[in-house]
């Protein structure tokens, strides 16, 4: 999956020291040489978490409304 700009993720308890995932919108995307991709999210709060690609999920900018049943 390509991770782009303006695109919702969720941050990993293990990278924010909180107790919970994280949800927010990518903000910043680099391709770090010793890290790899480092990305960066903002929450409702206002808040920035950023890390190694490893502790994000991402979710699909497609929101298809299909019916699974």
């Amino acid at each position: 999956m390509k991770i782009k700009k303006g695109q919702k993720a969720k941050a990993d308890p293990k990278l924010t020291g909180l107790s919970d995932w994280i949800e927010g919108t990518v903000i910043d995307i680099e391709n770090n040489p010793f890290k790899g991709l480092v990305i960066a999210i903002k929450d409702q709060m206002g808040r920035i978490f950023f890390g190694e690609e490893k502790y994000f999920q991402f979710f699909s900018t497609n929101n298809s409304n299909a019916c699974l049943q």
